[in-house]
């Protein structure tokens, strides 16, 4: 999946408008313009079209789990230069502040069975020897059970 996907997502799920898209990007300490959010979001075929970065990504989900769960005291975390699948779904699960259990029903959803331990090395460290990538079919799935559950019509 590429970043504008994961955005575009996120955002129609949780019907967010383009100045609540600014806010969750200003609440991670990183300024974006409307014109900005607006290339982001167009299809990709769209001439202006702007391919979101890594960074860029890693700034709107901070701010995202800031904009849920309130910004936490002290210096903010610093944003990766490069997300992996695993780094994206960890985010949004502590945005949302999901459990194990509210991950596999989301996943349900999307009609995609996992267990508990499939679903948990995801969320280890890479060095441990139970680590598992995160592919793009179980981002995508998570983000189509997100929308069913988030904005079921």
């Amino acid at each position: 999946m590429n970043n504008n996907d994961i955005l575009r997502r996120v955002r129609y799920t949780f019907d967010l408008k383009d100045s609540v898209v600014r806010e969750v990007f200003s609440s991670a300490d990183f300024s974006v313009t409307d014109e900005q959010i607006t290339c982001w979001l167009k299809k990709d075929d769209d001439s202006s079209f702007v391919e979101l970065s890594d960074k860029e990504l890693a700034a709107f989900l901070n701010g995202y789990i800031n904009f849920k769960r309130g910004k936490r005291e002290g210096e903010q975390p610093r944003l990766e230069e490069t997300l992996s699948n695993n780094v994206i779904f960890q985010k949004l699960r502590i945005a949302l502040n999901l459990k194990a259990e509210d991950i596999l029903e989301i996943m349900l959803l999307a009609e995609f069975r996992l267990s508990k331990h499939e679903l948990s090395a995801f969320f280890r460290k890479p060095d441990n020897r139970h680590y598992r990538e995160c592919k793009d079919q179980i981002l995508r799935n998570f983000l189509q059970g997100l929308q069913r559950k988030y904005r079921p019509s």
